[in-house]
Parts: C-alpha cells; structure tokens; sequence
C-alpha cells in the first residue's frame, strides 16, 4: 500500500458547533445513557430476583437490557467525552472495534426482537403449546445462536471494510466510526462493499422485519377475537410499543446503510444514527418497566424487601 493511503488515525466530526451547544448535546446524551443504564439495570434485576419472571418472555427482555447497555456504551461516553475535551481523534484499531461493536449489537438486537415477536405471536395465538414450544431450552439455544451470528456478521462487514485504502480524508463524517462514513472516505473500489451491504440490509434486515409484521398481523387477528376489552388491551400494550421500536431501530439503520453517499447529508445521517443507536436503548426500559405492571411490582416487591432488611439491621 502506498504511502498516501496508510492512515494512521480517523477524526471524529462534533454533533454541533459552538461550546454552548456542544456542552448542552453532551448533557442531554449522558442524561440519556444514565436514564438507558438505570432502566436496564432494573429490568434486570427484578427478571432475576423475581421468580415470577423466570419466564422466556423476560429471559429475551432480560437478555435485551444486557445488550442495550452495551449498546449504547460503544457510542455515547466516547461521543460526549470527545466533544467536551475537543479531542475528536480516534486511532484506526480504535475505529475498527468501535464498527464491529456497533454492528454486532445492532444485528443481535434485530435478531431479539424478532425472537420476541415469536414469543409473542407463541403466547397469544397458540397459548397452550407454549410452555413446549418456548422452552428453557430453546430460549437459551435461540440466544447463543443470536450471539454467534452476530460475531460472523459483524467480523466479516469489519474486515471488509479496512480492507480498503484511505487516502481522500481522515475525517470521519459521523460522531462515532461507522461503515457507511469510512467509505465516503475510501480512494479504493467500494462496489463490493456497498453489494454486501444492500443484500445483507435486504436479506437480514428487510427478512427480519417481514417476520415481525407477520407475527403481529396474526396476533392482531387473534386479539379482535378476545371477548373482553381489558384482554384485548392488554394484548396490545404489549405488542404496540415492541413494533415501535422495530420500526424506529430499523428505518433509521437503513437509512444510514443504504442511502447513497452522494444522497446522504452529514446532519441527516448523523440524527438518524442517534435514532437506532441511542434511541431503541432509551425507549426500551421505559417501555417495558413503566408500562409493565409485573415489572413495576417485582421492582417494588425488591424495594420493600431491601428496606425491611436494612430496618432489621
């Protein structure tokens, strides 16, 4: 490789301009990463202290909490730190773990919420088989499978894409490393990168919100059929916010992915990459802890049982 195309380091961009906004944009996301990880820590802990909750529908959320926590972690302290020291640089191994972090979680977390809606779809149309269908068993199998195709998926986008040169810029156009910013910056062919990109896009991520929609289309069909208005509600407040969230995580991603860099503009990519980085992580504790009745009494059954013990001593 010549010399003009070894780089040594890659530069971040900043969100925004101006150390007033900067300062106000780092608030706001460690706000949002605090809230993420106090919310996810909770859900795990009442999914494991509450033996109510063994069940696969919080074992996926539980496993979910994990992942959203890791999730968020690649990106947003890096992001905040960088902006607030204005040290936006970032070294190539740096960049390299930082692109197979993100779409290692990114492409478990799609795989989890399709498991879910299986859960779901399981729980309300075929509610007698489900102890058989959804088994401890299969719950973990279905997970570490998630978690392996994971690393298959992520190492191959990885190595493909710092298999190429870099020569036009170091200057990443994006706050955090990300595969669709790095070819922007490439002086090599991209054709097959970006191939692999669109066809495991359409493949995976199309393939899997597909099965979603199926799943819920057949739950819907199965709730309006319920006798009482408070099962049907219950049903739906169930499967409501789980669809939101799949389509906020997955139109965003795919829009970063698989528009066009010439298209793209640098502030669009950028909101609509807080979109399925941050965002999802965010939403998903409040949506299945505030709103979830057995999660806010396993919390307050927790609570009341630390503080008696505490009174004890």
């Amino acid at each position: 490789m010549a010399n003009s195309t070894m780089v040594s380091e890659f530069l971040l961009t900043d969100f925004v301009e101006g150390w007033k906004l900067k300062i106000l944009y780092s608030i706001l996301f460690l706000l949002m990463y605090l809230a993420t990880l106090l919310g996810n820590l909770l859900i795990i802990t009442a999914t494991i202290l509450d033996q109510k909750l063994h069940t696969p529908m919080y074992f996926f959320l539980r496993i979910l909490s994990i992942l959203d926590m890791c999730f968020i972690s690649v990106t947003v302290p890096n992001a905040c730190v960088n902006s607030l020291t204005d040290n936006r640089v970032i070294s190539v191994a740096g960049c390299a773990t930082q692109i197979f972090l993100v779409l290692y979680c990114a492409y478990v977390e799609m795989l989890l919420l399709t498991i879910m809606a299986q859960d779901r779809y399981v729980a309300i149309c075929q509610p007698l088989h489900y102890p058989k269908i959804m088994n401890h068993q299969f719950c973990v199998r279905m997970t570490l499978a998630a978690l392996f195709c994971g690393l298959i998926y992520a190492s191959v986008h990885t190595g493909n894409t710092f298999q190429l040169s870099f020569c036009q810029s170091n200057v990443v156009p994006q706050f955090f490393c990300d595969v669709p910013s790095l070819l922007r910056l490439s002086c090599s062919d991209t054709f097959n990168n970006e191939l692999l990109i669109l066809v495991s896009a359409m493949g995976f991520g199309v393939g899997c919100f597909i099965f979603i929609v199926i799943s819920y289309i057949r739950i819907f069909s199965t709730v309006l059929k319920f006798p009482t208005s408070g099962e049907r509600g219950k049903a739906f407040s169930t499967c409501v916010p789980h669809i939101i969230v799949v389509f906020v995580f997955l139109s965003s991603a795919l829009y970063v992915y698989l528009m066009p860099p010439s298209v793209s503009d640098t502030f669009l990519a950028m909101v609509f990459s807080v979109f399925y980085t941050i965002v999802p992580p965010f939403l998903n504790p409040i949506i299945y802890s505030l709103r979830n009745k057995q999660i806010k009494g396993a919390l307050k059954k927790i609570t009341m049982q630390t503080f008696l013990q505490e009174n004890i001593r």
